[in-house]
């Protein structure tokens, strides 16, 4: 199959040109300025934008084991409407991925089934409880990309520095979920003022730091590469700053939420804006922002945490952690930091492509001939409304449900394939 797509705006090494390009098989074969054939399908691009397939280092996919939530095929139908077509699928399913058969199963139904391309994160320990090394080894020669017990931290100091010197001898970056538990207690929302008003336990920014510190002196110790998952604090970020300026090799992602909410949108207690890390006070929103933009911050990452509604809908405190997050990534990001002049378009677009493919060493996040043709078509002009009938995750648990959000994915194509295209019916 052959598509031509003309007269896009093609962004390339930060430059936006009005191209054609053309796709034949599974990848880019020509860009040019004019390009005439007679046997492709064309679309009319005049007016729009394409991107590199965006690439989410950070989602949830709940297969196996709670596919009431999401699965595979609904996850990565998702992703792919939110321009995704690259997803790095955390293992805190059921059973936990750390084994290579677990690392099989995700990888044949997202081969079969999927929207989008699923790279495995197996678990850090077995069984991700904190207490004995899992098989990286294996995992790796099934292809794993990385190793992480998100959604848990290792608390035992010792463990953790035996896990970064084995992942450090296979070369497996190690993802770490910043949460020292005794800190964090039973906090519902970051502690400080909206906490107290609220009469909502706190968690203390403390939580994420000292686990952050503990982990840059463990991976300098072992020669680990680490990457630190959803950073959310002014300390956070300072102690990454540290540890780069010592040329250690550290990474940090952050969620389009903590760049874009504080926590002053948990007063009217929606459930919706309940996640780990939670949302912090506004001065760590803009910390977190001007390191985006400064470089300080690598990419960006959705950390998509599906739940049902019987599941959120519940007082505040008994309500699970998480957002979903694979179809407002972009747009939210565009309206509110982008459109306000926060942040060029640029940084945004390699924050979600190329800086996010670098960490992990996956292919894709740029346009160029005789690659994969991994592309994101969207319609900067438009405006997409979010609601429960046209999500396309099985989980609705969005702080910006029913709310209309500047831009429109018009097309998704993955490895030359079309995976998701608008209906315009919302």
């Amino acid at each position: 199959m052959q598509y031509l797509i003309k007269n896009a705006m093609v962004y390339m090494d930060k430059e936006l040109t009005k191209l054609d390009v053309l796709i034949k098989g599974k990848k880019i074969k020509r860009i040019e300025k004019e390009i005439d054939t007679s046997d492709a399908t064309v679309i009319d691009a005049e007016g729009m934008h394409l991107f590199p397939g965006f690439i989410d280092l950070h989602a949830h996919l709940r297969d196996p084991g709670n596919t009431y939530k999401e699965d595979i095929v609904s996850g990565t139908k998702s992703a792919a409407r939110g321009g995704f077509t690259s997803v790095c699928a955390m293992p805190n399913t059921d059973p936990i991925t750390d084994n290579i058969a677990s690392v099989e199963y995700m990888q044949l139904r997202a081969k079969e089934h999927g929207h989008a391309k699923v790279y495995v994160i197996g678990a850090l320990t077995k069984q991700s409880k904190g207490e004995e090394i899992s098989e990286m080894a294996t995992m790796k020669s099934g292809g794993i990309v990385g190793v992480s017990d998100d959604g848990w931290c290792v608390q035992d100091a010792r463990l953790m520095l035996s896990c970064l010197r084995y992942a450090a001898n296979f070369d497996i970056p190690v993802i770490v979920h910043p949460e020292d538990y005794a800190l964090a207690g039973k906090g519902q929302i970051n502690s400080g003022r909206i906490a107290t008003k609220l009469g909502l336990s706190g968690i203390t920014p403390l939580a994420e730091e000292v686990i952050i510190a503990r982990d840059i002196m463990l991976a300098e110790s072992a020669g680990a590469r680490l990457h630190i998952a959803h950073i959310s604090t002014v300390g956070a970020l300072e102690l990454v700053r540290n540890a780069k300026t010592k040329g250690l090799p550290i990474t940090c992602e952050v969620t389009p939420h903590h760049l874009v909410l504080n926590d002053e949108a948990c007063l009217d207690f929606d459930t919706n804006t309940k996640m780990k890390p939670p949302l912090r006070s506004e001065r760590d929103r803009l910390a977190c922002v001007q390191a985006l933009k400064s470089g300080l911050i690598d990419c960006v990452a959705t950390d998509h945490a599906p739940h049902a509604d019987f599941e959120k809908e519940r007082e505040f405190d008994q309500a699970p952690f998480g957002i979903i997050g694979f179809e407002t990534a972009f747009g939210i990001l565009y309206e509110s930091l982008v459109l306000s002049g926060e942040i060029p378009l640029s940084t945004l677009v390699d924050s979600l492509t190329k800086n996010a493919a670098r960490i992990l060493r996956l292919p894709g996040g740029e346009i160029k001939t005789g690659v994969a043709a991994d592309l994101t078509l969207i319609d900067l002009n438009a405006t997409t409304t979010h609601t429960k009938d046209n999500i396309l995750s099985k989980s609705k648990n969005s702080p910006w449900l029913n709310k209309t959000i500047a831009s429109r994915v018009k097309y998704t194509f993955m490895n030359g394939k079309i995976t998701y295209q608008d209906s315009e019916d919302d």
